[in-house]
């Protein structure tokens, strides 16, 4: 596959995504590991499975002795960049993005990773970042948590969110899918947004839980469990602000 003549339509650390037609094609750097490509694929594939209408993987590649995930293209816009343009609709706009959540967490992935292996799993990983206090701590509040089966994006944010045209949504990049709690996956998003802008986090938090009816204070439960997952990330700029959420005594 040549690539000379292809538009680049997003570059990240690890990755250059270039538009081909109906398709993208996501080429990912050596460092990033062959296991790491397969697995995003294998991931798409299984949230295929559930019958919930997201782009569909085309192919697993290798270019110039790079991975490549060839996907279907969704012509859009993001929802993150439609909030940003259109600020006064954000609390329209954050109405759909949580109607979209609960729409996914109501589908069945089976053959996904456990969301509270993969949390337990990055929490272990943390010793250059948390102690083993904390670690155990945060392991013990894993351990006690309900045990659920919903689909889960382990990354859902607004840039993860292509409107069409028409206004119907798409979710992308399911890397971090698993099967789970969907508080568990919402403190995820609460925190992506906290990261940017706490006042739209809290919007999102109201929203999430009056829609799902569920409590402000058990979602707040998942937080330093959640905080931790994204520092495995080790993205310097949020590291302090992640370690902050870590701390299990805020959130008895």
């Amino acid at each position: 596959m040549n690539l000379k003549n292809k538009k680049v339509f997003l570059t990240r650390p690890y990755k250059v995504v270039y538009k081909d037609g109906d398709r993208i094609i996501k080429v990912f750097t050596k460092e990033h590991g062959k296991a790491n490509v397969f697995n995003e694929a294998l991931c798409q594939a299984r949230v295929e499975e559930s019958g919930l209408d997201i782009p569909k993987v085309l192919e697993v590649t290798e270019i110039d002795g790079e991975w490549a995930v060839v996907i279907e293209f969704v012509e859009g816009k993001t929802l993150e960049e439609l909030m940003k343009e259109h600020p006064e609709n954000l609390e329209t706009y954050m109405e759909q993005f949580v109607d979209l959540q609960l729409a996914m967490h109501e589908k069945k992935a089976p053959r996904l990773t456990l969301q509270k292996d993969k949390f337990a799993r990055k929490i272990t990983s943390l010793k250059d970042e948390l102690d083993a206090t904390t670690r155990y701590e945060l392991m013990t509040r894993l351990d006690s948590m309900p045990d659920h089966t919903k689909l889960c994006h382990g990354d859902f944010n607004p840039s993860n969110v292509i409107v069409k045209e028409d206004g119907s949504m798409k979710i992308v990049d399911w890397a971090h899918a698993t099967q789970g709690n969907a508080s568990g996956d919402a403190a995820i998003t609460y925190l992506e947004f906290a990261l940017k802008d706490q006042k739209t986090a809290d919007l999102y938090l109201d929203i999430f839980c009056k829609k799902s009816d569920t409590a402000k204070q058990y979602v707040q439960k998942w937080l330093p469990i959640a905080a931790a997952a994204q520092l495995t990330k080790n993205v310097p700029e949020e590291k302090e602000f992640l370690r902050r959420w870590t701390d299990i005594i805020d959130f008895q």
